[in-house]
């Protein structure tokens, strides 16, 4: 059995391969699982061809140090499809973050075709507001998906295992980004998001998994709200900067739900 990189008897990080390490840990090791991959920000069109962004210095799509987040379409799609399906043989529901770019456009539709019986329903995060889009007659992206797939989906969109009230759980989260650069990760969604993950399809004390863990987000989410939580990350600086954000807990406050009309809020932190 690997070895945990992290582990204080509630929250425990596996710095490697999720997919090798998922294979390890065996089937049904959590309860939900609550994840975003990278979005394959790096793969752009010219002359009509997908190819690599040509800069390699600072910008906006530069999200992670050690991964050019370039992947084919191709190569995108198998490799997500292959997580995808591990993750399925270990968690009874998955709640997948995505943003549709240039580069994961065609594989995220595949995705959702291949997927389509484990897919109970769509998620729209709204972030309030899109970073101008790059080109001419490019629609600016103020908004992602959340993906949520069943593990031995029924037909129908009713989920065989939720905690959220009738009529309390809406298609749309109105979620600011919040701080998403946290100590060289750039890609981080607000811990709200984990959040009403983790409120709607767990209970305390049950096991959450990240197999994309990044800065932790999620894992600090588990701490808050007596979930135990499993993640595992590829980068071994990014494992430090989760475990030290463990280390400072932090004491939260959701806002009210706005309206539509009103300016998004994220969730309120502060050191404890």
């Amino acid at each position: 059995m690997r070895t945990p990189y992290f582990d204080d008897g509630q929250i425990t990080i596996y710095c490697g391969d999720n997919v090798e390490t998922l294979a390890e840990l065996g089937r049904d090791v959590a309860d939900l699982t609550v994840t975003s991959p990278p979005y394959n920000m790096r793969t752009r069109v010219r002359n009509g061809k997908y190819t690599t962004r040509e800069r390699s210095d600072v910008d906006f799509s530069i999200k992670y140090k050690y991964f050019d987040d370039a992947l084919s379409i191709d190569e995108y799609y198998t490799f997500h499809r292959k997580v995808i399906s591990t993750i399925l043989k270990c968690s009874p529901v998955l709640l997948w973050n995505i943003q549709i770019v240039t580069g994961s456009k065609e594989a995220i539709f595949k995705l959702i075709g291949h997927f389509c019986k484990s897919i109970k329903d769509i998620i729209v995060w709204d972030k309030g507001s899109g970073q101008p889009a790059m080109h001419p007659s490019v629609i600016n992206k103020a908004t992602e998906l959340i993906l949520v797939f069943e593990q031995k989906a029924t037909a129908g969109r009713a989920f065989k295992r939720s905690y959220f009230p009738r009529g309390k759980m809406d298609d749309i989260w109105r979620l600011g980004r919040g701080n998403n650069k946290i100590n060289g990760h750039s890609a981080s969604f607000p811990i709200g998001l984990p959040i009403k993950a983790i409120e709607g399809w767990s209970q305390k004390g049950q096991t959450v998994l990240d197999p994309f863990l990044g800065a932790g987000t999620t894992l600090q989410a588990c701490q808050l709200l007596n979930r135990r939580g499993i993640g595992i990350e590829l980068s071994e600086e990014y494992c430090k900067i989760a475990v030290e954000r463990l280390r400072h807990k932090v004491a939260y406050s959701l806002p009210p739900t706005p309206s539509a009309k009103n300016t998004t809020k994220s969730i309120q932190l502060s050191l404890i």
